[in-house]
């Protein structure tokens, strides 16, 4: 059967992202730092953005030269049918106030084009806006291997030394089992081990270990002149660790034939050890956080204010503008400034349209957390970007964007706006409750409980249960982890253990 190609027309919808959409998305998911950094790039490749200081600066030196000259222009004013017909038409336009300018009327259909592309001979990676920045400190592998080439390790091991670092975590463990990397790298494992030894001689002290235990020994042994009670901490990690993971403190003591205060002491030491020493490099000065939105009650309401007063403030420049209204201009350079306008007038759109989108999520989140704000945050109440982007009338993953690295600033302190979105537990009461409502009342029934009888699991759950919140117990035990809360059989060893303590002091006496 024969084939016969025609080309034909056909009519399709699809979903595309335009150049305008793509960059209001890109605007709307930066932090408050970044979107100061992309304003000021702005400025520096569009010479028709200014800073609102140098619009006012410029004003201010237009109307001191005018004042002086108005007695000699009011002198030499031509007749009415002169300036009807003649010269001074031209200057009068030249003379346009910015306000005066209608951007509307001058770029009434490129406002419905997509915007024009930068420079093409300004790459992508040169327009960074974090270009800038201070470096970072050294990273831990990048430390580990700086100190790794002082070292005098063989050739053979060197290779193998900077695997090792590679295969570290954040926290300075290797937690890939030996074998597993030897088999990967095809050495036997005693070559590995070797490797591991030379890795675990770097600073901090404890890089490399394989479990808490190796990492506190590997402290330990760096100690050049240990006291008595580094001696014994050093031998309890070693030959009694599971009775210290138990603290049992009476076997401790009569393994090592030592007193309590001894045991004490030791235990002194070993809180004093990091037991991530790796977090020790490369985690530098916390960030300081500037909320972007601003929570206050205004005569009984609650109103969110965008905060922009670090945010440098771009305007047009009132120079280019008249340059679009005077004739006088050629047409080169007004092609040249209307090309630019429009990049401005869509920079300053999308720029806009963030501002207004954070604060409609943020307005939607206050309409649904007022009790949290009034009362504190055993009122907060369960919420999911889908409820926030059906209120709005937006998707899902643009609240998502918004949501990303966002700060608000309420009575109540500062909270990222992902604070706010989380599940919920059914209540027989009040509806659905919120997991953070539950943790905080989990912590406070912890902080009441009788230390001679440390609430069980299944006890907070069956008090949770009759104030009507459904919970089960492994929910509570799973909560209770989350906040680093010990379970109550641990709590009631740590109550022995002050009361042992507080015996031997007034024994002591």
């Amino acid at each position: 059967m024969p084939v016969n190609q025609k080309p034909s027309l056909k009519l399709s919808q699809r979903l595309l992202m335009t150049p305008a959409l793509q960059q209001a998305i890109k605007l709307l998911q930066l932090s408050r730092l970044e979107l100061e950094q992309v304003l000021r790039q702005e400025l520096e490749t569009n010479p028709l953005l200014e800073l609102s200081e140098d619009v006012e600066v410029e004003e201010e030196v237009a109307a001191s030269a005018t004042e002086p000259a108005a007695d000699v222009a009011e002198a030499e004013e031509p007749p009415v049918g002169e300036r009807v017909n003649g010269e001074g038409s031209e200057e009068s336009e030249s003379a346009l106030s910015v306000g005066e300018v209608e951007l509307s009327a001058l770029f009434a259909n490129d406002l419905h084009d997509v915007p024009p592309q930068g420079d093409p001979a300004l790459e992508e990676d040169e327009l960074d806006p974090l270009f800038n920045l201070p470096n970072p400190e050294p990273s831990l592998a990048e430390a580990l291997l700086d100190q790794l080439r002082l070292l005098p390790v063989p050739p053979e091991l060197l290779s193998l030394c900077q695997f090792l670092i590679g295969n570290l975590e954040a926290d300075g463990y290797l937690r890939t089992p030996l074998p597993e990397l030897s088999a990967q790298v095809g050495v036997p494992m005693e070559t590995m081990e070797e490797a591991l030894r030379w890795v675990q001689t770097l600073d901090p002290p404890g890089v490399g270990a394989r479990d808490l235990r190796e990492c506190l020994l590997l402290q330990l042994s760096r100690v050049t002149r240990p006291t008595e009670e580094e001696r014994l901490a050093k031998a309890i990690v070693e030959h009694g660790f599971v009775q210290l993971l138990q603290q049992d403190w009476e076997s401790l003591a009569a393994r090592f034939a030592v007193s309590l205060n001894d045991v004490r002491g030791a235990l002194e030491v070993l809180r004093k050890l990091p037991a991530h020493p790796g977090a020790l490099v490369g985690g530098g000065s916390g960030t300081v956080i500037e909320p972007d939105v601003c929570v206050k009650k205004v005569n009984g309401r609650w109103v969110v204010e965008l905060v922009d007063d670090n945010l440098p403030q771009v305007h047009l420049s009132p120079r280019y503008l008249q340059l679009l209204t005077s004739p006088a201009a050629d047409p080169q350079t007004r092609a040249f400034v209307r090309e630019r306008m429009k990049q401005a007038l869509w920079f300053l759109r999308a720029v806009e349209q963030r501002h207004s989108t954070i604060v409609r999520v943020a307005e939607a989140i206050v309409r649904r957390q007022e009790a949290f704000l009034e009362h504190g945050i055993q009122y907060l109440r369960p919420m999911v970007l889908k409820d926030v982007a059906d209120e709005i009338g937006m998707h899902e993953s643009t609240v998502s964007r918004v949501v990303q690295g966002k700060y608000m600033a309420t009575p109540r302190g500062v909270f990222p706006f992902k604070f706010f979105f989380h599940s919920g537990l059914s209540h027989a009461l009040a509806g659905d409750v919120s997991s953070v409502a539950v943790k905080q009342k989990i912590r406070e029934l912890i902080a009441n409980e009788d230390p001679a009888r440390p609430l069980a699991d299944a006890r907070i759950a069956r008090q949770l249960n009759r104030q009507g919140i459904r919970i089960a117990r492994r929910t509570v035990a799973k909560y209770r982890e989350e906040m680093g809360i010990p379970s109550s059989e641990i709590r009631k060893r740590g109550l022995r253990m002050r009361n042992v303590r507080e015996a031997s002091k007034i024994g002591s006496r």
